[in-house]
């Protein structure tokens, strides 16, 4: 099969590859993804993980004869968490795939990269170059043939997440956990196996078909069990986490959902009491209680684009301890800068342990504005849509713009409101954040933009 530029710019996206399974994305270009990652790279071993979708070991595998027909060894870790593969990438010092299309629907699939010390690849830092080697077939064809390596890591990885929490701190807390019939479902037991914490499972067994509701836990309505097992349970909080386990949303002890920059913020405080002044990374379309937080606490606050590869290369450049995405990304410096939905939810475990409160009570601290949940909506052309945007909120009649960012999408900032869409990288809709001083206003603002994006 010959791939041409718009077959290959369907699935290489701004820092990961992302397709459906069977369409644009197959075993053979898996193969020559493998190939071309090795000739890029110019490696001797590749670190290969992969979720629990029904393609992924088929695509894996036809990736690793890619890595061995380029003269390199895949050294396969088996079925495991995204973080797992970066955490291997850093102990073992070898650059990294894992196998994943998180929350996407079950057709999907996908493959995110990392160099060795698990330093991200995105479409600026090799993802081009990987593409325009399979467009022009530029790899060169070894004599040799490496090996199939098959590698245990669990035990290390579980010593590793545990290093971030001081297991003496935590009591015997009962946490509903959705994994959604994720890798979470695996982890989890692992990790908490043998912690004083009761772990009230909910879709715990893997199934890449996803058959009681998508491992998207952004969106609230997949959300619901969970809330119902919180009550009925009388659990501490619950947690939820999405497909390849390295994003996680929280509910608290009353069954409400918990907007995810609350959590950030909880996590920021808790970091600076214990070591101010550190540099910390949020995302452009982050509440506005993140940069008040972090500065509130002595930290310094850094702005960067939403995606992984672009925040942790920003956190290598920077050094900065910690960082955070309105999409529940959470990312840690002693974690290779990699995201992690199981250190998060060892850290909020510990926090609720320590303070010896509600988790509700201890976000009260942050409840200052009125957000909406991130709204998605299909548009047949996005940058138009976002140039139509732009024009609007410039010429405002209603009210002059504090401020106009173009950072990630655009971002407009008024006195007592203000709102960022953005393109998605893997489907052809404009995301939508929006947040207020009150529910009247977020209100009328969230329907004036679907308003416009919808029109």
């Amino acid at each position: 099969m010959i791939y041409n530029n718009k077959m290959l710019s369907e699935i290489f996206k701004a820092y990961d590859v992302r397709g459906i399974y069977g369409q644009n994305l197959t075993e053979d270009i898996a193969y020559k993804i493998g190939r071309a990652f090795v000739y890029f790279l110019k490696c001797r071993e590749v670190i290969v993980g992969a979720d629990m979708r029904i393609s992924s070991p088929k695509l894996s595998k036809a990736f690793m004869k890619g890595v061995t027909g380029q003269g390199a060894n895949a050294i396969n870790i088996g079925q495991v968490c995204t973080d797992a593969v970066y955490f291997a990438s850093g102990l073992l010092n070898k650059p990294g795939v894992m196998f994943t299309a998180s929350h996407n629907p079950p057709q999907y699939n996908g493959m995110k990269f990392c160099r060795k010390n698990a330093i991200p690849i995105n479409e600026n830092t090799g993802l081009r170059r990987i593409r325009h080697i399979i467009e022009q077939n530029k790899y060169q064809k070894k004599r040799e043939f490496g090996n199939i390596i098959r590698k245990n890591i669990l035990n290390d990885y579980v010593k590793h997440v545990l290093k971030f929490i001081n297991i003496k701190n935590l009591q015997k807390l009962k946490i509903a956990t959705d994994a959604g019939n994720g890798m979470a479902g695996k982890m989890i037991p692992l990790v908490y196996k043998n912690l004083p914490i009761k772990i009230v499972p909910l879709y715990f067994r893997l199934d890449g078909t996803f058959p009681n509701h998508p491992a998207d836990p952004s969106k609230y309505e997949n959300l619901a069990g969970l809330q119902k097992y919180v009550q009925e349970e009388k659990c501490n909080f619950g947690m939820a986490f999405d497909g390849d386990a390295d994003r996680i949303f929280f509910v608290d002890e009353n069954g409400n959902i918990v907007n995810s920059s609350l959590i950030s913020a909880l996590i920021i405080k808790t970091i600076l009491l214990k070591k101010p002044k550190e540099k910390i990374i949020y995302n452009a379309v982050c509440s506005h209680i993140v940069p008040e937080t972090i500065r509130q606490y002595g930290g310094t606050a850094i702005i960067e684009r939403v995606g992984h590869s672009f925040i942790k290369d920003t956190m290598r450049k920077t050094k900065a301890l910690f960082a955070c995405e309105h999409s529940a990304h959470y990312y840690y410096r002693e974690n290779y800068r990699a995201d992690s939905g199981i250190i998060t939810s060892l850290i909020i475990s510990e926090i609720v342990s320590n303070e010896n409160k509600p988790l509700s009570a201890l976000l009260n601290e942050f409840r200052k504005y009125c957000t909406i949940e991130e709204t998605s909506i299909e548009v047949s052309d996005k940058n138009a849509k976002l140039n139509e945007i732009e024009a609007i909120y410039k010429q405002y009649k209603k009210q002059s713009p504090g401020k106009i960012s173009k950072l990630d999408g655009i971002t407009v900032e008024f006195n007592d409101w203000w709102f960022n869409v953005r393109p998605s990288n893997t489907e052809p809709l404009l995301r939508l954040n929006l947040e207020a001083d009150s529910e009247e206003l977020m209100k009328e603002k969230k329907k004036e933009l679907i308003g416009i994006i919808g029109n």
